[in-house]
C-alpha cells in the first residue's frame, strides 16, 4: 500500500465516526418528526441527560460514576434505558397534551422541556464540565493496513451498524415497524387504517431516547468529560442532517448523516490551518446552496414534500 493508503484510510474512519453519531441523531429526530410533525429541540438535552445518569451528583471536576461496580453490559443497558424511559416521560406528560397543537407550539413545548431537563442537571452538577473516567483504555489504537484507529472509532462504528441494522430489520420486517414507517409517511391515513397512535408515538419517542443515550455514552467515552451542553450541537447538525434527508424520511436522514460527517472532515483535513476555524460556517454554507438547489431535501419522498 502508498504511503497515502493509510492517510486515506484514517480519514474514512474519521468519517463514518463523526458521521454515525450525526446519523443516529438525525433519525432519532426523523422518526420524531414523521409521527408527530415534532421538531424536538429537546433531544440534545436528553443526550446529556443520560450521560449525566451515570454519575454521582457533585460540583467537583473530577465525577464519581454512580454504580460503577456493574459490569459494563449491565451499565450500558441501564443507560440505554433511562434514555428510552426519559424519551417517553417526556411525550406522556408534555406532548401528548398538545398533539392537536399547531407545530409552533409544540415545538416551544420542546424548548421548555430541554430547559428544564438542563437546569436540573445545573442544580445538581453545577455549568463546570465533569472529569468522567470511563472504559480507561479504550481508545488504545489499532493499526490497520498501516493506519492507527482509535479502538473507541471501530466500536463506535461497529455499534452504529449495528443498531441501525436492528432499526432497518425492526421497520422493515416486523409489524410493528410497518406502523411505524407507515406512520411517518403519513400518519392520518395509518391512523384510518387502523394504526393505534398511542402505541407508534410512544415507541417513536422511545426509540429515539435509545438513541440519544447512546450517542451520550459514545461522546463521553471519547471525550472523557460530561458537559450539561454537551448534546446540544449533536443535536444542531443532526437536526440540519434531517434537513437535508427530507424531513420525515428516515433512511435519508441517516445517509444525510453521514454525508455531513464526511464533508466535516474532508474540509477538516484540507483547510490551510488559519481556516480551519470557518469550517463549520462553510459546512453550512454548504447546506444552504443545497436547500436552495433541492428544498423538499436530498431523498424526500412525495408525501414529506407536501409536508414541508
Amino acid at each position: 500500500m502508498t504511503p497515502i493508503g493509510p492517510y486515506i484510510l484514517q480519514i474514512l474512519f474519521d468519517s463514518l465516526t463523526l458521521g454515525s453519531l450525526y446519523a443516529m441523531g438525525a433519525l432519532g429526530i426523523a422518526l420524531i418528526f414523521g409521527v408527530m410533525r415534532l421538531v424536538n429541540f429537546a433531544h440534545g438535552n436528553f443526550v446529556a441527560f443520560c450521560v449525566f445518569a451515570l454519575l454521582v451528583p457533585s460540583t467537583e471536576v473530577t465525577a464519581r460514576v454512580f454504580l460503577g461496580a456493574l459490569p459494563t453490559p449491565l451499565l450500558i443497558l441501564v443507560i440505554l434505558a433511562i434514555g428510552a424511559g426519559l424519551s417517553m416521560a417526556s411525550e406522556i406528560i408534555v406532548f401528548r397534551h398538545i398533539r392537536q397543537a399547531n407545530p409552533v407550539t409544540m415545538m416551544i413545548a420542546s424548548f421548555a422541556t430541554g430547559f428544564t431537563l438542563q437546569y436540573i442537571l445545573l442544580f445538581l452538577f453545577s455549568s463546570r464540565p465533569k472529569t468522567v473516567d470511563l472504559w480507561a483504555g479504550i481508545s488504545t489504537p489499532v493499526t490497520i493496513a498501516g493506519a492507527h484507529i482509535p479502538l473507541l472509532q471501530l466500536i463506535t462504528i461497529g455499534v452504529t451498524l449495528v443498531l441501525l441494522l436492528s432499526l432497518t430489520w425492526l421497520l422493515r420486517r416486523t409489524q410493528f415497524g410497518i406502523e411505524m414507517r407507515g406512520a411517518a409517511e403519513d400518519f392520518m391515513m395509518a391512523r384510518l387504517l387502523g394504526v393505534r397512535a398511542n402505541r407508534i408515538i410512544l415507541a417513536a419517542f422511545a426509540v429515539s431516547g435509545f438513541l440519544a443515550a447512546s450517542i451520550g455514552l459514545i461522546l463521553v467515552a471519547q471525550s472523557g468529560t460530561a458537559d450539561i451542553k454537551m448534546g446540544l450541537p449533536i443535536m444542531l447538525v443532526a437536526f440540519v442532517s434531517t434537513v437535508i434527508g427530507g424531513m420525515g424520511n428516515l433512511f435519508g436522514a441517516v445517509m444525510a448523516g453521514f454525508l455531513v460527517g464526511l464533508v466535516t472532515t474532508l474540509l477538516q483535513v484540507t483547510l490551510p490551518l488559519e481556516l480551519r476555524g470557518f469550517r463549520d460556517a462553510l459546512v453550512y454554507a454548504a447546506v444552504i446552496l443545497m436547500l436552495l438547489w433541492r428544498p423538499q431535501g436530498l431523498f424526500a419522498s412525495a408525501t414529506a414534500k407536501e409536508r414541508v
